[in-house]
């Protein structure tokens, strides 16, 4: 009788080890940096960006421009599929620096946007 209690005492503890433990995660290729998949541009008028995000990217991707005081003034989803491209014309924005964030599955890629007058034009770089 004491070793059938012990016996399935043990069985018990067993099968509670079995099922509380967390199964390991499998990665059979290294997911590639967000930083990779997120590309920009200047349009070809100069008087804006394009952000290009490739199709491969996990999720949707988020577009943060920030003026010089960090306030947020355009927010935008780029939503998977095919490929999330979009263009921002910024030279109707105050000369100055903006900082641009494309976030995608919680990591965030930054860039600066430099408005600036070129002779009677607005022109914009982008930098970093």
């Amino acid at each position: 009788m004491k070793n059938a209690f012990k016996l399935s005492a043990l069985l018990l503890l067993f099968s509670t080890g079995v099922f509380a433990a967390t199964p390991a995660k499998h990665h059979s290729a290294k997911a590639a940096p967000i930083n990779d998949m997120v590309s920009f541009s200047t349009l070809p008028s100069k008087r804006g960006i394009e952000i290009s995000v490739d199709k491969n990217a996990p999720g949707k991707a988020v577009v943060l421009i920030y003026n010089w005081d960090n306030d947020v003034i355009w927010k935008d989803a780029l939503k998977k599929g095919k490929g999330m491209e979009k263009a921002y014309v910024l030279n109707n924005l105050d000369n100055g620096n903006y900082t641009i964030e494309v976030m995608v599955n919680k990591q965030i890629v930054q860039k600066t946007a430099h408005v600036y007058y070129k002779g009677d034009a607005k022109m914009v770089t982008i930098r970093g």
